[in-house]
């Protein structure tokens, strides 16, 4: 088991890619805090997990509720040796109907929500003296703009170039942070996006949704369980010498 021994905090874990990557991490050995909004959903899915995982509500948005995670994760597991930043919104509209709430809302959880949570689990870490790993998710629109996507696509390139910042930063306290860029993803978050896509660009429901499935180098649209294996390497101690690097786990959509 590669990450026997480890504990993990998974932000946005109770669905998805995250929750995915809680099953992962709870197979190779590693005890595992599932957080998001609704409490007793990551309570539900920590149970359905086994393997010691436990759920604990948590807004991304709000320093106070960051503080508490962390100080729990501490009190009840002994420390944070992993943090996935999962946690994520999306949003979309052309340049001329973007609106402040949205993007406030979009950078609030995507950027300043990833940054004060990795900021305060990497303090924890630090106090620690043990090192650590951190995954922030991005994702291939943080590689390039798209017209409708402008402020998710800005969101995630930021997640990207925090990314690198920390990675820089942190690795002197053998902290480790690095990234995984997800391509197009079968969840029902997609579900609401072939929704939105459907109103601005005069599609039929699900018609997006298969058209970029079938644009994938790979065939198909990526599924939660894809992501499990980068996570688990950048999780290990077989990723020590990978520092501030994003990896596109998209099939073939991007290179770089």
């Amino acid at each position: 088991m590669r990450l026997r021994g480890k504990v993990a905090l998974i932000t946005g874990g109770a669905r998805g890619i995250g929750r995915a990557i809680a099953e992962g991490y709870a197979r190779e050995g590693a005890t595992v805090c599932i957080s998001d909004l609704n409490g007793a959903e990551c309570e539900s899915v920590a149970a359905q997990i086994g393997h010691g995982a436990f759920g604990l509500a948590l807004n991304v948005t709000e320093m106070a509720s960051i503080a508490a995670v962390v100080a729990e994760v501490e009190r009840r597991a002994g420390g944070i040796d992993i943090l996935v930043n999962n946690a994520a919104i999306f949003d979309l509209a052309p340049i001329e109907a973007i609106t402040e709430a949205s993007y406030d809302r979009i950078f609030a959880v995507n950027v300043k929500g990833l940054l004060f949570t990795l900021q305060a689990v990497a303090k924890s870490m630090i106090a620690r003296g043990s090192g650590g790993k951190i995954i922030n998710m991005a994702s291939q629109a943080g590689r390039r703009g798209e017209a409708l996507v402008g402020v998710y696509c800005a969101s995630k390139a930021a997640v990207i170039s925090l990314t690198q910042s920390a990675g820089l930063g942190l690795i002197k306290h053998r902290i480790n942070v690095n990234g995984i860029s997800p391509g197009v993803v079968d969840t029902p978050m997609w579900d609401e996006v072939d929704s939105m896509f459907a109103k601005y660009e005069g599609l039929k429901k699900g018609e997006k949704k298969r058209m970029v499935g079938e644009a994938v180098p790979f065939g198909r649209m990526g599924r939660p369980e894809d992501h499990v294996g980068c996570a688990v390497f950048l999780a290990s101690d077989e990723s020590d010498y990978v520092v501030a690097q994003t990896y596109n786990v998209d099939g073939g959509n991007w290179m770089s």
